[in-house]
């Protein structure tokens, strides 16, 4: 899930001045473009819009079951929503060059950040978290130039070091004076997140985006009936509106739905410009931790939730 909250790696920095091009282009081919590029912002927003969702539908899925067992059934009905996609669009299996790829893409999106970041819920707020995991950009953009062998400006890295200052003085003041158990989960989900958009991105190039994690969800089928299983006969259920609502978005609109308009208007306008309007993810968290939980926010939170976010602007233009 891009998860996250689910979101994609954000690797391009510089973006190419469009004024030349579009000056020269007139009439209805240009006409055609911004509507294509309309059409594409229109996705990628819809895409943040559906992982800004994801901590609250995951606090509301623990309502009703246990944290292993909603990631189970989480990735599950991911999985079957995505097989029939695959079905349908009768997608050819993948070369047996990008399984090892896409078994890591699996491991860090499918498992490890819904494993680990659901940890977290049942001890930290979903604002607490959706501040930590708003370095989850710069993470991605770190861990993609250790995998790639890239070497970002020295602006870049500055502006990502002290995104993490920011973050880790606010998990060390909510938490007084030392990390917490969901701190570390957090910490960890940002890690293995980071590795699999990264192998996500780079399957990309070969692959569409949303047969990436489609595949990555199929792959995980097994493991997800299994832990569904075991999960709901040592965990207790107890089914409600909210629990339900949770697990269906959790699993419909973010792991799946969520990812596949995000890859399809990256796809349209470009990752550097899809990756400004993700800028907006942790602060609409922050709104819905409001607004559909009654969370009560820390005036540390908006604040070093809007430091992240200009550290990850700077990166996207050093």
């Amino acid at each position: 899930m891009t998860a996250q909250n689910s979101a994609t790696p954000l690797t391009a920095i510089a973006v190419e001045d469009p004024a030349p091009r579009a000056r020269q282009e007139r009439g209805s081919g240009r006409r055609g473009l911004g509507g294509r590029a309309t059409g594409g912002t229109a996705l990628a927003g819809l895409g943040v819009i559906a992982f800004s969702l994801t901590f609250p539908a995951t606090a509301w899925g623990l309502e009703s079951f246990g944290p292993w067992s909603f990631v189970a059934v989480r990735s599950l009905l991911a999985a079957l929503i995505a097989g029939a996609f695959l079905l349908a669009g009768r997608v050819p299996l993948p070369a047996r060059a990008h399984w090892a790829g896409l078994a890591v893409v699996a491991a860090g999106v499918v498992v490890g950040f819904p494993l680990l970041t659901t940890l977290a819920l049942t001890t930290s707020t979903t604002s607490h978290a959706a501040v930590v995991v708003g370095l989850l950009p710069l993470t991605t953009a770190a861990v993609s130039a250790l995998r790639t062998g890239a070497r970002p400006s020295r602006r870049f890295w500055a502006a990502a070091v002290a995104g993490a200052a920011v973050v880790l003085g606010f998990t060390l003041t909510q938490s007084g004076g030392a990390l917490s158990a969901g701190d570390g989960y957090l910490f960890g989900a940002l890690l293995v997140c980071a590795a699999g958009y990264t192998e996500g991105g780079r399957l990309a190039r070969t692959l569409p985006g949303w047969q990436v994690i489609g595949w990555a969800l199929v792959l995980c089928l097994p493991l997800s009936l299994a832990g569904s299983a075991l999960g709901l006969a040592y965990e207790p259920v107890h089914l409600g509106g909210h629990g339900v609502a949770g697990l269906l978005w959790a699993a419909a609109g973010s792991t799946f739905l969520g990812l596949y308009v995000w890859y399809r208007g990256m796809a349209e306008i470009g990752a550097p410009r899809a990756s400004q309007l993700q800028l907006a993810q942790p602060l609409l968290t922050l709104v819905w931790s409001v607004a559909l939980l009654g969370e009560h926010l820390s005036p540390a939170a908006p604040v070093a939730a809007c430091a992240v976010l200009v550290c990850i602007a700077v990166t996207q233009r050093a």
